[in-house]
């Protein structure tokens, strides 16, 4: 079974040598607690060089940190923007609900065209990672989750990193990630609306290689308005994902972000709870998501 991945990486099953090194060497490093993540920081805007040092330090071995700031809320967009430039993260996915700057304000929103989504209102949102209908042009690789306001209850997440559930599904079987790297295994169907088409059917991998040797991974758990390749190797990798997602991981974090907290991450593996609102204070977090992976240092 034909896969994307370069010859030599360790993310090609049929490259056991250097698997063996790189899973050795990630799993040793994983947390198993979403404390280790945290990093506390004074103003996202202007961190201290140990700030950002600790920040990358967590994104290498976890593919994510949490932060707490000073910055309970503030309703500000510059906030997350001045934080990702200080990260490598320049170049934002201004989709079309998103503000003009590029930053999305999630909160409830009845009544508007963004409620008719899942992330604008107090809906729960199943596993997924950001952007799974892009085409490969606007890849997201990078996100940041600010949060300004929580919810009175609810609006938890879980994360897990994707470079885990890759080594989990290959530990399994090598063909499970054999049949999620396939170019056409997972295809968005065209969305439209009434002056036409709002966005053209997107195939693609579940598991992928970016240009500098990273994993990439692509996916949702929704069972509408997808569409996966109809054979017995999809069918049976499909399955071992939503297993594994759904009985949980030694390294499946639940986390959630306070006012002034902040979850920056390469797009891995995210879902969140149902949640209630406070009467008096919606729920409010920026997002951004960017074409970048956070910098190594």
């Amino acid at each position: 079974m034909p896969t994307g991945f370069p010859q030599g990486s360790p993310f090609d099953p049929g490259n056991p040598g250097a698997y063996a090194a790189w899973r050795s060497e990630k799993l040793a490093a994983a947390p198993v607690s979403p404390a280790e993540l945290v990093v506390e920081v004074n103003d996202p805007r202007a961190l201290t060089a140990a700030e950002r040092s600790a920040v990358l330090e967590r994104c290498a071995r976890a593919n994510m940190a949490i932060y707490a700031s000073n910055t309970a809320g503030q309703a500000d967009p510059e906030i997350p923007r001045r934080l990702g430039e200080q990260i490598g993260l320049h170049s934002l996915d201004k989709h079309f609900l998103a503000d003009d700057d590029g930053i999305s304000a999630l909160t409830v929103a009845a009544g508007s065209t963004h409620a008719e989504f899942i992330p604008y209102t107090d809906r729960a949102i199943k596993w997924h990672t950001d952007g799974y209908y892009n085409p490969p042009e606007r890849t997201v690789r990078g996100m940041l989750l600010h949060c300004v306001h929580p919810a009175s209850s609810g609006g938890d997440n879980q994360l897990l990193d994707h470079e885990i559930a890759y080594i989990l599904l290959r530990d399994s079987d090598p063909d499970l990630v054999r049949a999620l790297s396939a170019p056409d295994v997972m295809t968005i169907p065209a969305r439209h609306e009434a002056e036409g088409e709002a966005r053209p059917a997107q195939s693609g991998p579940v598991f992928s290689v970016d240009p500098h040797g990273a994993l990439h991974m692509r996916y949702t758990a929704r069972r509408i308005s997808i569409v996966w390749k109809n054979d017995a190797a999809t069918v049976a990798a499909v399955a071992a994902l939503e297993d594994l997602l759904a009985r949980g991981t030694p390294w499946t974090l639940h986390a959630r972000l306070e006012a002034g907290m902040g979850l920056i991450c390469n797009n891995l593996l995210h879902d969140r709870s149902a949640f209630r609102d406070d009467p008096l204070q919606q729920r409010l977090l920026y997002r951004a998501r960017y074409y970048q992976r956070i910098s190594k240092r």
